[in-house]
């Protein structure tokens, strides 16, 4: 049944904000920062965690999920270390992602030869 969860609600997801780029003139970039920032809220109001724990995957992989990976950060650095975790704690939480990205973002680069768009 997880897998099923977790099948449907990223697929709600990822319908949702298909349907957001179709009828609005929003652009990419801004809708992708809305989902990070409504990620963050949601986390923030205590929304996030149990709509994770039912959707696994559905709700951790899409770009909400990274958003409350960042709140959570920003808020256990700034337990340990005040003020200045919410400077630190997002880069922490989410280092390993992101470095995930940058890794293979280059060796697909590397594989596929990028060219640029005319």
């Amino acid at each position: 049944m997880d897998y099923v969860n977790a099948f449907w609600v990223g697929g709600l997801i990822c319908a949702l904000v298909q349907i957001l780029m179709e009828k609005t003139k929003m652009l990419p970039g801004r809708i992708m920062v809305l989902l990070v920032c409504s990620g963050a809220v949601l986390g923030a109001l205590q929304i996030y965690q149990p709509f994770q724990e039912f959707a696994g995957a559905g709700a951790s992989v899409p770009l909400l999920g990274f958003g409350n990976t960042l709140w959570k950060g920003i808020q256990e650095a700034v337990n340990s270390d005040g003020f200045l975790g919410i400077f630190m704690g997002g880069f922490t939480a989410s280092a390993v992602g992101i470095s995930a990205a940058l890794i293979f973002g280059y060796l697909a680069s590397l594989i596929f030869q990028p060219k640029m768009k005319k």
